[in-house]
């Protein structure tokens, strides 16, 4: 279900280094909510800091409470998850916390297509509510540090033919170096970081280093980002 370990992530100054994953709940069935609570908080690495019962209540809820990952559901009434997400993860609303905020959204339906538009919009990935609790909780640690919840293939799958008009690229994009620019092509393929340091003869730690300075020189917040600007700007 999850794409990545945690040993893939890049080191983020915006996130806590101590204590648990703090975690915020949306979703409009009550009963749906209260079993994640109970999962969650079951977990010794993890805390529910609070729920919400739709799209606009969460946005609140995030505001107040900085949770480190959202569970988001993809379709609610009034305020759905794509907005949610999209009003959660604003560069406003990013730079007055804390921290940083990541979100996986919740659907039914397998490789469902608002959940392409909400992984534009920001989210880290998407979770089928059918997933068992082992997932949902691997996915909430892969998330939180830094990767996918969905592999490769799928999320390709899912951006395939969204960005048919391919955006012009930024100038930042032109700062890349070539070192930099053969990490980035094997990023937003889905290549880890191992894979990245065999196929380009260098350590782990080296490729960490190429992957965070990608991220800052970008403005993006993580791999999945990486995948998404290569879709929008025709690099793939």
């Amino acid at each position: 279900m999850s794409e990545g370990r945690g040993t893939d992530a890049e080191p983020d100054e915006h996130d806590r280094s101590a204590g648990p994953i703090r975690i915020a709940l949306v979703d409009d069935q009550e009963l749906f909510r209260e079993g994640i609570r109970v999962i969650v908080d079951a977990q010794p690495d993890m805390s529910v800091v609070g729920t919400a019962p739709d799209g606009a209540a969460g946005v609140e809820l995030v505001d107040a409470k900085e949770p480190d990952v959202v569970l988001m559901d993809i379709r609610m009434p009034e305020l759905d998850g794509v907005e949610a997400t999209r009003q959660i993860l604003r560069a406003e609303r990013m730079a007055r916390r804390a921290h940083l905020v990541r979100v996986i959204v919740l659907t039914t339906f397998d490789l469902d297509e608002r959940a392409a538009v909400a992984i534009r919009a920001g989210a880290s990935g998407f979770l089928l509510k059918e997933a068992t609790p082992a997932q949902l909780v691997d996915a909430i640690r892969t998330v939180h540090a830094g990767n996918a919840v969905l592999a490769p293939r799928d999320l390709n799958v899912l951006l395939d033919g969204r960005f048919r008009e391919a955006r012009t690229l930024p100038s930042a994009f032109n700062e890349l170096t070539e070192r930099e620019r053969s990490v980035f092509d094997a990023v937003a393929r889905g290549a880890s970081n191992a894979e990245v340091g065999a196929a380009l003869f260098m350590s782990e730690s080296t490729v960490k280093t190429h992957v965070g300075t990608i991220l800052r020189k970008l403005s993006l917040r993580d791999r999945v980002q990486v995948v998404v600007f290569a879709y929008e700007h025709g690099l793939m």
